[in-house]
């Protein structure tokens, strides 16, 4: 389909001079972001609707993306996040009973570019041996100086809010009913049937650009989910008297966040907190430890975590540059409990005097193994001690 024409009308060009010629597909746009590289194989939908992913051009290193289409249901935020997406072969079939449409159409629709026909491992490659690279997408045939300029004057990532761009903008309360957040089943299974819609503890979740899979999670194990904006004060929280705080996953860099590191600073004595990937970030600030650019990141739904206090190994589902400094954590009274297998990074930790607990995965995947979903029922049960107390 997009082979075929005779001229690549898109470009894909990287700080570091390297420039990818491919055809275009989605909006006749021109962008830039950091490229990185996610190595999932299917959950594309989900990746771009991800708001983690504000600010990347995302390359797929699965060789076909599109062949199942896109819908509604399984969109993580209101439409695409991402600055870019990049796939070696665009599927030029839409083949799914769920389908409403196809990837072209919904990029074009979001005003969001795409590109096809480029060798996406020489582009994984170049980012994993250089790291994360400052880059320029454009579907609109300009030339590759104009590119390479706008790739290298764009602004980075390191030191900038993003999270202002995603968050909520003002608080509301995550399906009071139940019904949003129901698993999803398919004929012959009772999932459904067996979902509890009855709450037992409230929570405020503080939205640093959090993915609708992990409310649901949080609604189906029994939490009242009171959602708060980025920039929400404690006082604000407090006034929902609620049992819990969560704290969600988000785009950009942690170390820019001073307003959410004091605030949570301000509420960790007195609540229970969870916080999962940006949120553990964020929580690793506000009890005075760092945080750290990795090379490239983790992005995927095969990244083994090892827990050390249970000797168990979980397949995650990742998406960050970031990490916590390990030493400075320790330093500050926090038990580092999880490692990942790959490089050995800080993916998990809690607090010795506190029922505070995070994670640098997601365990609610969307997309991913749910291997570690046991999480939203230990933060459940955590909630429910402390109430007790």
């Amino acid at each position: 389909m997009y082979e075929q024409r005779k001229q690549r009308d898109a470009i894909l060009a990287l700080e570091d001079g390297s420039v990818f010629k491919g055809f275009s597909f989605g909006a006749k746009v021109t962008l830039e972001g950091e490229a990185v590289f996610n190595t999932g194989m299917t959950g594309y939908q989900e990746t771009l609707t991800d708001p983690s992913y504000f600010g990347q051009i995302v390359t797929m290193t699965a060789p076909q993306i599109g062949n199942y289409g896109v819908n509604q249901d399984d969109e993580e935020s209101d439409g695409p996040k991402v600055a870019g997406f990049v796939v070696r072969e665009l599927s030029p079939v839409v083949s799914n009973w769920r389908a409403t449409g196809s990837l072209d159409e919904y990029l074009k629709s979001n005003g969001i570019p795409g590109i096809t026909g480029v060798d996406t491992r020489a582009i994984t490659k170049r980012i994993r041996v250089h790291g994360a690279l400052k880059a320029c997408i454009s579907t609109e045939s300009i030339s590759e100086e104009v590119a390479l300029k706008r790739a290298r004057e764009w602004m980075g990532i390191v030191g900038k809010d993003f999270v202002k761009e995603v968050t909520c903008e003002k608080s509301f309360t995550w399906d009071p009913s139940g019904e949003m957040s129901k698993p999803f089943t398919v004929v012959g299974t009772n999932l459904a049937s067996t979902f509890e819609k009855n709450t037992t503890h409230r929570l405020v979740a503080f939205d640093y650009g959090a993915k609708r899979a992990i409310y649901k999670n949080l609604r189906r194990f029994g939490f009242e989910v009171i959602v708060l904006p980025a920039n929400a004060t404690s006082e604000e929280a407090i006034s929902h008297n609620p049992d819990a705080i969560f704290l969600s996953n988000g785009p950009g860099d942690p170390s820019a966040l001073e307003y959410a590191h004091n605030t949570i600073q301000t509420l960790l004595p007195d609540y229970p907190i969870f916080g999962i990937c940006l949120g553990h970030q964020i929580l690793t600030h506000a009890i005075g430890a760092d945080t750290y650019k990795l090379k490239f990141g983790h992005r995927g739904g095969n990244q083994p975590v090892k827990n050390v206090e249970s000797e168990k190994v979980a397949i995650t589902s990742q998406n960050h540059g970031f990490a916590a400094d390990k030493e400075k954590l320790e330093k500050m009274g926090a038990i580092v409990t999880e490692y990942n297998l790959n490089d050995q990074t800080v993916s998990g930790m809690r607090l010795k005097n506190h029922p505070v607990f995070s994670v640098q995965y997601h365990p609610e995947a969307s997309p991913g193994p749910n291997d570690a979903n046991h999480l939203f029922q230990a933060f459940h049960q955590l909630v429910s001690d402390n109430k007790k107390n």
